[in-house]
């Protein structure tokens, strides 16, 4: 994009030129105009697109570009191609899925971020984006009540990832490199996992990417008399079933919010279970962590320090922009090589 709407050069090729300050500071005010203007009538807009599937391509040319276009050319393209092909989650009547409450505070985080372009995989890459990110996630399990072993000074603490999937991959190969050491390498097609009916799929997904063995990965039927909440005996019941065959129960998944139905497993109780048999237990609170802040919500985590590990996305309620889920861990000997 050249931000004047001209090109480099004179010949007619296009050459590409950066913007400048000047010109920066002229875009970026014409771009918050066009954010502003786009919710001050998102509600105007139907919430669902009306667009069927591979409109998109009829707009566009098959080809990229070999020239820079012009700002006010790209907000044409952007009402009159993208705008028509949205989804609004935004919108004060959309109700679907679950909240992508951003913010416009957001917005301008984002910016800054942006601007910086940080590549924050180790400390010395950015001292400042790494030790904020310990303290802010202190500042998360602190507003959680949560146990201070998941707190940055003991053996613990907190990370960001992109979202809860990626936080319970992370955990279950922690989990599953913890009971390899103990049982040995060879012992994989052995392990497995447990969650209700109501977990989320990524947890299979999880499981899949894993190593762990389909047949390994067992469903247990939520009880719909309990708010679709896993019952413990029948947990309990299907590891005596494993145990007896010979089998390795290594993690138990507990869900604080279903996607499905917004149930809330026994934390208490599944927590008892994983420590008597020496398991992981992790805890999703992705879609309900955030309520679990105030003080009405709170008994709902009765239970976490039972816990080896949870995940809460502050992308979910608290209007934060995607991608921000966040993930404690109370031991970190055997998973920095994932957290670093």
């Amino acid at each position: 994009m050249d931000g004047s709407g001209t090109s480099d050069g004179g010949d007619g090729g296009g050459s590409l030129r950066p913007m400048d300050a000047e010109q920066l500071r002229e875009c970026g005010h014409r771009m918050v105009d066009f954010i502003a203007d786009y919710y001050k009538s998102m509600e105007t807009f139907p919430v669902l697109s009306q667009v069927q599937p591979g409109y998109l391509k009829e707009l566009l040319p098959d080809s990229a570009p070999n020239r820079p276009d012009t700002l006010d050319a790209l907000f044409d393209d952007i009402r009159e191609k993208i705008i028509p092909g949205v989804t609004h989650w935004q919108s004060p009547s959309y109700f679907a899925y679950y909240p992508s409450n951003s913010s416009t505070a957001g917005f301008l985080g984002e910016m800054l971020s942006a601007a910086f372009n940080i590549v924050g995989f180790s400390w010395i890459t950015s001292p400042a984006a790494t030790e904020l990110e310990v303290i802010v996630l202190d500042w998360f399990a602190k507003m959680l009540k949560l146990p201070s072993q998941f707190l940055s000074d003991a053996p613990g603490g907190g990370v960001i990832q992109g979202t809860a999937s990626e936080a319970v991959l992370v955990v279950l190969l922690a989990a599953r490199d913890r009971t390899l050491k103990k049982h040995g390498k060879k012992s994989l097609e052995k392990l497995v996992v447990y969650a209700s009916d109501q977990t989320h799929s990524a947890l299979q997904k999880a499981c899949q990417v894993a190593g762990i063995f389909p047949e390994n990965f067992r469903v247990v039927k939520a009880d719909c008399s309990k708010n679709y909440a896993v019952a413990p005996e029948a947990v309990s019941e299907a590891i005596s079933v494993d145990l007896s065959s010979g089998l390795i129960p290594f993690f138990i998944c507990a869900t604080v919010g279903t996607t499905s139905s917004s149930a809330v497993d026994p934390l208490p109780e599944l927590g008892n279970i994983a420590q008597g048999h020496d398991m992981w237990f992790h805890i999703d609170a992705a879609y309900a962590g955030s309520a679990c802040m105030c003080p009405e919500y709170r008994h709902h985590l009765d239970g976490v320090e039972k816990a080896d590990s949870f995940n809460m996305n502050a992308h979910k309620w608290f209007l934060t922009n995607f991608d921000c889920s966040l993930l404690w861990v109370k031991v970190s000997h055997v998973i920095l090589f994932q957290l670093g």
